[in-house]
């Protein structure tokens, strides 16, 4: 159980769409262990998304629960939630969602100031980040002056700065060309052994699938196959 980040146990969710009860997920087993790659496939609206939402408590489930570390993540409340997030997980996503008007080392900067780390502390945490995803000569530059990969790279950097226990990335090269998509997939696999970290992607990246320790395969809601790579 030591080795457990985090667990689903009997996980579901059911969404309202007008009169009708829609099960977007359907009581869904399994767990992560600590440092290990976790991809989850399947194609568009098979519940990959909803699944990764429910995992980092940014939904909460019609039935079942989430656990990390030793925490019932699916039954705390929003503050409590936010709170865990912040402790111990990171998030990447197709899109990175970066505060356009705050620069790259403002935005990596964020999750550390939210928990009342020092500016300056967090400031030398999140330089030393970006300077380890190449992007040392980019610290003052807001989004809208970067290109896409360097977004992305930011996006990375602020979801690993105050090194979390677990990732949870949506598509994280999607929005990328092949040659930038194959450069941010081999940054995301080094800094993962560099920190100890665990991390489960939600991809239709084949190549970027069969790099992790699992994959875990959805159709109609329901995880069909579990297999290592």
């Amino acid at each position: 159980m030591n080795d457990v980040v985090l667990r689903a146990e009997q996980l579901a969710k059911t969404f309202n769409e007008g009169l009708q009860a829609v099960d977007v997920l359907k009581k869904v087993d399994f767990s992560i262990k600590r440092g290990e790659f976790v991809a989850i496939v399947g194609s568009s609206g098979s519940g990959k998304s909803t699944l990764l939402h429910l995992l980092g408590g940014l939904e909460t489930p019609s039935s079942g629960q989430v656990t990390l570390l030793g925490h019932v993540l699916s039954q705390a409340n929003d503050v409590k939630r936010g709170q865990l997030r912040n402790q111990y997980l990171g998030f990447v996503y197709q899109f990175h969602h970066l505060l356009p008007e705050f620069t790259a080392l403002e935005n990596v900067c964020m999750p550390l100031l939210l928990r009342d780390t020092s500016v300056k502390e967090a400031e030398h945490a999140a330089t030393a980040l970006l300077v380890r995803v190449g992007l040392g000569h980019r610290l003052a530059h807001k989004p809208a002056e970067l290109s896409g990969g360097e977004r992305q790279r930011v996006a990375l950097a602020r979801a690993l700065v105050t090194k979390p226990a677990l990732v949870l990335a949506d598509e994280p090269t999607g929005n990328l060309d092949q040659q930038t998509a194959e450069e941010i997939q081999q940054l995301l696999q080094e800094l993962k052994q560099e920190l100890g970290m665990s991390l489960v992607i939600v991809t239709h990246d084949l190549q970027l699938a069969q790099a992790a320790d699992r994959v875990l395969t959805m159709k109609s809601g329901v995880l069909i196959q579990e297999e290592p790579c």
